[in-house]
C-alpha cells in the first residue's frame, strides 16, 4: 500500500486510466494516486491514439509533480518479431519518466526483468491470476512487485491473494469482459482481430438468439444482449477491500474520454477520503455516489463478482450502450412537450433519454424507443421540468441522463486548468526525454528466426495426439499405433464416474481457470492422472508443488521463443501453441526456440471464450445447481445476426464455453507444419461424434506420413 499524497491514513493506491495526455491530466486534477497509458502499439487498446514521447516526457513531470506516480503498458501476448522492440519502447519509456511497467507476456517480463532489473514490473490482468498459486508463481518466475488479478473474483478471494505479501491491485470501476481476461478468441478467430492484442471487435456487445437443437428459441429474458455485462463498481464494497489488503483500486476505461475520467477518479477519491476520515460508504452517502458515477458512460452497473455471484444480475440484456442514471419519470403529455417530475437533480445543457413504455394493446411489432432531448434548464429533484419531445410516448416512461453538461463543464476546466501549469512551468516544457538506462550488458537472449536456422526435419515426423470425449474413445485410441498422446479435459471428467475412465496413460487437460474453489480438484488430478496440461499459472504452480508431469496450453500463451523457453526450463513436457498464431508466427517460434516440445492444433472445435457467467440464465430463473442442471445437457447454441450457430457447453461448475461455428482445419498448411520441426499435432474430438473423429485421425495421420516421406526423399 501507498501513503496517499500526505493523507494520515494507508489507502489503497488510486489508480486511473489513460488514453491521452488529456485524459491524465484529468485523472491527476481529479484525484488520482497513478495514471497507466499506452505508448505505441503494444498495450492492450491498439484503437487508442497514440502519445509521442516528448509529449509523455512532460506528462510524466507534471504527474511527478502532484505526486502521482505514471505506468505505461505494455501488455499484449508479444509476437517473436516484436520482442526486442518492447524492450527498447520499455527503456525509453523508462527513462521518460515512467514509475513502472504493467506486462501481461511471461517471456516479456522475464526478458525485461534480465535487460533492465531496475524496472518495477506488475503483471497485467491479462496474465490470468484467480488465485494465490498464480500470485506466488508470477512473483517468483517474473519477479513482478505487483499483480492485477481477474474481475470475477470475490472479495474473499481477493483477501486470499493479499495474504500472499505479493500486492495485489483489483479493478474497482468500468467495463467487464464477459470472458476471463487473456482466455478470449472469439474477435481473433471469428473476425481477424484479436483481443490478446489489444484489437478487440466486442463481439459480446452484439446481439445474439439462443436456440436449441431444433432451432427454437431458448430466450427468456428481455433483451438479445446475452453476452454483454455491466459495468463494474464496487464504491459500497471500498471498506471490505482496504481490509482485504489491496494495494491498488483500479479503474477501466483507457478508451474513454477526459470528462470519464475525471467524474469517475473525484468520486472514488471521494469514497476513499470519506472512508479514511471513518465515514461509511453506505445508504444516501452509497447512494450520492452511485447517481454521481451514473453521469457519466455505463453499462448499469454490477457489484455481482465482488459477491461471488455470476448470474443474471451480472447482465445487461437489454442494451450494450450507455444507459446514464435515472432521474425522473414522465408525467404528462403536451404537444411535442413532456413534463417530467425529477428524482435527481437535472442542468441545461444535459441530454435526457426517455424509455417509452408502450401501451398495453399496442402491436407485437412496435419496437421500444429511447428518444434523447435536450434539457434546457437548472433544476432539482422533486421538481417538475418542461422539455421538448417530438416522439409520442406515455406518461410512467422513466427518464436517464445520458450526458451532463456539469460533469463537461467540471473536467474541461480542470484540463484547462493543468494544460496552464504544464504550460507555465519551463521545468515541464523544457522535459526531453533521458539517455538510455543502465541495462545488465547481457547478450540478447533472444534470436530473431532471421539470425537462426530452425531445427528444419528430424528423425522422425511430428506425433499426432488426440482429445477424446468418451470412455470408449479413451480405450481404443490409448492402443492406436497412430496416436502418440490421448488427452481428455478435466470438465469432461466431471460429467462421468472417475471409474469408467482408463486414467493411466492419459494426460488429463485442467481447466482455463484455477480459482481457490477448484485448487482441490486440480492436486487431485496432478496425482492420478499420468500428466496435466496446465492453463493457468495457478494450476501451473501446483503442478509443480505436486511433482506432476505437465504440459502447457493457453491461456498460459507461449506467443514466442522467450515463454517457449521459460516454459521447458519449467519442466513442460511440452507447449502447446495457441489457435489464433498463424502458421507464420507458429514457424517463427518453433524456430527461434528450436524444440520438439512445440505442439499446435491440427483439426478441432476452436473456443473462442470461457465465462464464468452461464449463459443459459438467458432461459430463465436458475437455482445455481448446475451439476443436476438439465439444461446444460442438452444441446444449445448461441446464434449470429447471419444466422451461424456457435455451440455452447456450460459444465458442471456452471462455466460457459463457446465454441467456432467450423473446426479449426490445418490440415491444408500440414506442409508448412511439418517443415517447421514442431513435435506434435493435435486433434480435438470435443465436438466430433466417434466415425468423424476416426476420419479426421486417419487423414492427417496419412497426409503427414505423405509429407514426412516426400520431404525426406
Amino acid at each position: 500500500m501507498h501513503e496517499n499524497r500526505g493523507r494520515p491514513v494507508r489507502l489503497p493506491e488510486l489508480l486511473a486510466p489513460a488514453g491521452s495526455v488529456d485524459a491524465l491530466l484529468a485523472a491527476v486534477a481529479a484525484g488520482a494516486d497513478a495514471v497507466y497509458i499506452g505508448l505505441g502499439a503494444l498495450n492492450a487498446r491498439a484503437a487508442a491514439r497514440p502519445v509521442a514521447l516528448d509529449d509523455f516526457a512532460r506528462a510524466c513531470s507534471c504527474a511527478h509533480a502532484h505526486g502521482v506516480r505514471v505506468y505505461v503498458t505494455e501488455n499484449v501476448y508479444m509476437r517473436e518479431s516484436e520482442l526486442e522492440d518492447a524492450c527498447a519502447l520499455a527503456q525509453r519509456a523508462m527513462a521518460a519518466g515512467a514509475d513502472a511497467l504493467i506486462v501481461a507476456d511471461a517471456g516479456f517480463a522475464r526478458l525485461v526483468r534480465r535487460r533492465l532489473p531496475e524496472v518495477e514490473l506488475h503483471l497485467s490482468t491479462q496474465a490470468g491470476v484467480v488465485s494465490a498459486a498464480g500470485a506466488r508463481l508470477a512473483a517468483r518466475e517474473f519477479g513482478v512487485e505487483r499483480v492485477t488479478c481477474a474481475r470475477e473474483l470475490s472479495v474473499d478471494e481477493i483477501a486470499a491473494l493479499c495474504a500472499t505479501g505479493v500486492d495485489i491491485e483489483v479493478f474497482c470501476h468500468g467495463a467487464i469482459c464477459i470472458c476471463y481476461s487473456g482466455a478470449c478468441t472469439f474477435s481473433a478467430l471469428r473476425r481477424g482481430r484479436s483481443a490478446n492484442r489489444g484489437d478487440c471487435t466486442q463481439p459480446c456487445r452484439l446481439s445474439y438468439g439462443l436456440v436449441d437443437a431444433q432451432g427454437g428459441s431458448r430466450v427468456q429474458v428481455t433483451g438479445d444482449r446475452l453476452l454483454c455485462p455491466r459495468d463494474y463498481v464496487s464504491v459500497a464494497h471500498l471498506a471490505e477491500l482496504v481490509r482485504a489488503g489491496v494495494a491498488a483500486l483500479k479503474i477501466e476505461g483507457r478508451m474513454k474520454n477526459p470528462d470519464y475520467v475525471y467524474n469517475v477518479v473525484r468520486t472514488y477519491r471521494a469514497a476513499l477520503d470519506a472512508l479514511a476520515a471513518g465515514a461509511p460508504m453506505e445508504g444516501e452517502a452509497a447512494t450520492a455516489l452511485l447517481e454521481q458515477l451514473g453521469r457519466s458512460f455505463n453499462r448499469g452497473f454490477t457489484d455481482a463478482y465482488l459477491q461471488g455471484a455470476s448470474g443474471a444480475e451480472l447482465m445487461s440484456f437489454e442494451r450494450a450502450i450507455n444507459q446514464g442514471v435515472r432521474v425522473g419519470t414522465v408525467v404528462e403529455r403536451g404537444h411535442h412537450e413532456v413534463v417530467i417530475e425529477l428524482e435527481g437533480a437535472v442542468g441545461a445543457g444535459d441530454t435526457l433519454e426517455i424509455r417509452t413504455i408502450l401501451p398495453a394493446d399496442a402491436a407485437a411489432d412496435v419496437p421500444a424507443r429511447w428518444p434523447l432531448v435536450p434539457c434546457e434548464v437548472d433544476a432539482a429533484a422533486g421538481e417538475r421540468i418542461r422539455v421538448r419531445c417530438k416522439r409520442r410516448v406515455a406518461p410512467g416512461s422513466p427518464v436517464y441522463l445520458t450526458a451532463s453538461a456539469r460533469v463537461r463543464a467540471d473536467a474541461n476546466g480542470a484540463v484547462a486548468a493543468m494544460r496552464a501549469e504544464l504550460e507555465a512551468d519551463p521545468s515541464v516544457c523544457d522535459r526531453s526525454v533521458p539517455g538510455a538506462m543502465r541495462t545488465t550488458g547481457e547478450a540478447p537472449a533472444h534470436v530473431s528466426a532471421a539470425a537462426k536456422p530452425g531445427p528444419g526435419l528430424r528423425d522422425c515426423p511430428p506425433a499426432v495426439s488426440v482429445i477424446v470425449c468418451t470412455p470408449a474413445e479413451a480405450r481404443a485410441y490409448r492402443d492406436d499405433p497412430r496416436v502418440h498422446r490421448v488427452y481428455v479435459r478435466a470438465s469432461t471428467l466431471a460429467e462421468l464416474p472417475d471409474a469408467s475412465w482408463p486414467l493411466s496413460g492419459m494426460t488429463v487437460i485442467l481447466d482455463e481457470v484455477c480459482r481457490a474453489c477448484d485448487e482441490a480438484r486440480v492436486r487431485a488430478w496432478c496425482r492420478a492422472a499420468s500428466a496435466v496440461v496446465c492453463r493457468n499459472l495457478g494450476a501451473l504452480q501446483i503442478a509443480l508443488e505436486e511433482g506432476a508431469t505437465f504440459e502447457v496450453a493457453a491461456p498460459v500463451s507461449a506467443t514466442n521463443s522467450e515463454t517457449v523457453r521459460w516454459l521447458r526450463d519449467l519442466g513442460a513436457r511440452r507447449v502447446w501453441l495457441p489457435d489464433e498464431l498463424s502458421c507464420d508466427e507458429l514457424r517463427a517460434v518453433i524456430e527461434a526456440a528450436p524444440t520438439r516440445s512445440c505442439g499446435a492444433l491440427a483439426y478441432g472445435a476452436a473456443q473462442l471464450m470461457v465465462c464464468e457467467h452461464c449463459l443459459l440464465t438467458a432461459e430463465g430463473a436458475c437455482d445455481g445447481d448446475h451439476a443436476a442442471c438439465a439444461r446444460r445437457r442438452a444441446q444449445r447454441f448461441l446464434v449470429e445476426a447471419d444466422g451461424t450457430r456457435l455451440p455452447v457447453r456450460v459444465d458442471a461448475h456452471g462455466r460457459t464455453r463457446i465454441f467456432n461455428a467450423s473446426p479449426l482445419d490445418r490440415r491444408d498448411m500440414l506442409g508448412a507444419l511439418v517443415g517447421t520441426g514442431i513435435g506434435s499435432l493435435l486433434v480435438d474430438g470435443e465436438l466430433l461424434d466417434e466415425d468423424e473423429l476416426a476420419c479426421v485421425l486417419d487423414e492427417l495421420s496419412c497426409e503427414r506420413d505423405r509429407i514426412w516421406r516426400a520431404c525426406r526423399a
